[in-house]
């Protein structure tokens, strides 16, 4: 556990007694909410601060709510409602933006005045001096690189409000998510008291648990890129279910990597890491195997064969495996012989999905809701591991 110096000497934990008024700022699709309701908590979906209106639809899908976007910077204590804290205890979550942030943006940092959009934070600040009344805890999650930017003066603003503050990095890995997510949570709570974060679990899951079982044909990439992405990989011993995908350096993994907001998760020109799946070529009697020397083996679901090619007059003009026919009839078997018998396809939002926690329905109703498929991954990308979150709320309730 690490926490600052102000915070020694706490003697009692903090336990949840009342019912719960939960404020999200920056909410998104809101998994903090997600992980109070798998926990069977007594709560209210009380307050919710989010700008992208495409996280508002599914958040309010997701969870049956009626909330409407809003600006952080526009609203004041007031709109956050804190009254009667004898009756009810607040939690007010802030997982504000880590573009700024991350290693993987442009480090722009969060100092107060900036003007950057992790400097948002500080509109936390703002809206805390305006409260007559405080929330009893407070749940902070961004990226690890949140400990190197101004944090110091963020700790000490909590510390003269009252609160003590407790950090530490947690991975969705050891709690029980095959992602490798590593993220920075701290839990504020006001008065004298401690908090411990929840003991790492034992994986049981692989990535290959958490994939569908039947994907459209849009997620697999064309097969002439095939042969380049796995250049290097010995797939003849690999489980040929997923990989760590980089380019000119794919490696087989069964954890996959942090699930980042954006439409094609990594697999692409650009020299990133992403996650990949790759799956044993699989020919049944619906799916017709046709070989043109200009464009390599290409595959399709039709019941009418192609004009068929014969080894002499297609040949290996451009290195291009032969098509060798077991059967031609009108819903013919085509037995194609293939270099790589190997096809990549990108994770579905689903899977996404699945990576930080929520369920099938979630998804199911978002999308019900006209969320495209491109917000549906920026929204689980944006999201946190509701796996992680459970476990530090049931800190907050269970007794030691």
């Amino acid at each position: 556990m690490q926490l600052s110096i102000f915070n020694l000497g706490c003697e009692k934990p903090y336990k949840i007694k009342k019912p719960i008024r939960l404020i999200e700022l920056f909410g998104g699709i809101g998994s903090q909410a997600k992980a109070l309701e798998n926990l069977k908590a007594n709560f209210t979906h009380y307050r919710l601060c989010e700008f992208d209106k495409f996280a508002v639809t599914s958040y309010n899908a997701v969870h049956g709510t009626n909330f409407a976007t809003s600006d952080i910077t526009k609203i004041t204590a007031d709109d956050l409602g804190i009254v009667d804290t004898d009756k009810y205890e607040y939690i007010m979550t802030y997982s504000f933006p880590c573009q700024d942030l991350s290693i993987a943006g442009k480090q722009a940092g969060m100092a107060k005045g900036s003007n950057t959009r992790s400097g948002l934070l500080w509109e936390v600040e703002r809206l805390l001096n305006e409260c007559s009344e405080l929330p009893q805890v407070l749940l902070m999650e961004n990226v690890p690189q949140v400990l190197n930017c101004d944090f110091g003066g963020w700790l000490e603003f909590l510390e003269s409000k009252g609160y003590h503050n407790y950090y530490k990095c947690l991975n969705a890995k050891n709690y029980g998510i095959p992602q490798n997510r590593n993220r920075c949570f701290m839990v504020s709570v006001l008065g004298n008291y401690y908090y411990d974060f929840p003991k790492e679990i034992p994986l049981k899951l692989r990535l290959k648990d958490m994939l569908e079982e039947k994907v459209d044909e849009k997620y697999y990439i064309k097969n002439a890129k095939v042969n380049t992405l796995l250049k290097g990989l010995d797939y003849e011993n690999a489980d040929k279910v997923c990989c760590d995908m980089t380019i000119n350096q794919p490696r087989f993994r069964d954890i996959a990597n942090t699930i980042k907001a954006r439409y094609d998760c990594g697999i692409g020109n650009r020299k990133q890491t992403g996650t990949a799946v790759i799956e044993p070529m699989v020919l049944d009697e619906k799916i017709i195997c046709e070989q043109r020397c200009d464009e390599g083996l290409r595959f399709f679901k039709d019941e009418v064969c192609g004009a068929l090619r014969t080894i002499d007059s297609c040949g290996d003009k451009r290195g291009i495996e032969t098509v060798k026919v077991k059967q031609a009839t009108k819903q013919g078997y085509i037995d194609c012989k293939i270099e790589t018998p190997l096809r990549i396809r990108k994770l579905t939002p689903k899977e996404c999905w699945r990576l930080m926690g929520f369920t099938d329905s979630d998804v199911d109703k978002a999308k019900a809701s006209g969320v495209s498929n491109s917000q549906l991954y920026k929204q689980a990308g944006n999201s946190i591991v509701v796996n992680v979150l459970e476990e530090i709320f049931k800190k907050l309730f269970e007794e030691d």
